[in-house]
This record gives C-alpha cells, sequence and structure tokens, in this order.
C-alpha cells in the first residue's frame, strides 16, 4: 500500500512539474497574427499568405448635416424605424440615425422600408 501510494505521489509531482513547464512555454510564446489566411498553393509549393479581408460594416453613423457616405447611402431613422432609400420622396428631407450599407443589413437591424 506504501508503494502505490508513493508512486501515486511522484505521478502527481510529475504531471504537476510538466503542467507549470507548458503554462511557463504558452505564456512565452509570442502569438501569431490573426489577420493573416494562407491560400492553398500547388504542390509542392507551400503555402502563401495574404491579408484576411476587412469586416463588413453594416451601419455606421451619419455626417454633421444628418446625411450619409456614399459608402452607406440608406438613411435610417430610430424613432420611427423606418429607412429611406436614395431617390425615395422623404430621403432629401431626412436626418438619419444611422447610414447603412444596403437594404438587407437595414432589414437586420429591425428597420423596415419607407412606404413613399
Amino acid at each position: 500500500m506504501r508503494k502505490r501510494t508513493r508512486r501515486l505521489v511522484g505521478v502527481g509531482i510529475l504531471a504537476g512539474i510538466a503542467i507549470a513547464v507548458w503554462r511557463f512555454w504558452r505564456a512565452n510564446v509570442p502569438q501569431q497574427p490573426r489577420d493573416i489566411e494562407w491560400a492553398s498553393a500547388p504542390f509542392p509549393f507551400p503555402p502563401v499568405p495574404r491579408p484576411a479581408a476587412p469586416p463588413k460594416v453594416e451601419w455606421v453613423d451619419p455626417n454633421e448635416d444628418g446625411s450619409c457616405p456614399v459608402s452607406h447611402p440608406i438613411k435610417g431613422k430610430s424613432s420611427s424605424g423606418i429607412y429611406h432609400v436614395p431617390g425615395g420622396a422623404n430621403y432629401d428631407r431626412t436626418h438619419a440615425d444611422r447610414c447603412y450599407v444596403d437594404e438587407d443589413a437595414a432589414l437586420k437591424d429591425s428597420m423596415r422600408r419607407s412606404k413613399i
């Protein structure tokens, strides 16, 4: 019984040392950059790194005068829950709270299209 207990204590000590070494190693190894994707290449060439595509921004804040930037032309009004598309009857007079990249982005944000 004593031999078995000594073995278990020895295994526990070795496991503790192994975990401590592993944590020390993980803390000191630099992290790999996350903004690089690897494109596959034909065999036997290694993969070629390329920058990752930037995330698509669904909406942005409007300009100072309430107009929307060219990249996000859909005007959304949060008080009414309505969005206006360019060329609509009330588009020019609407001061936007949010500017959307497309109609799908406005719909995802619980907006509805203006009737006029």
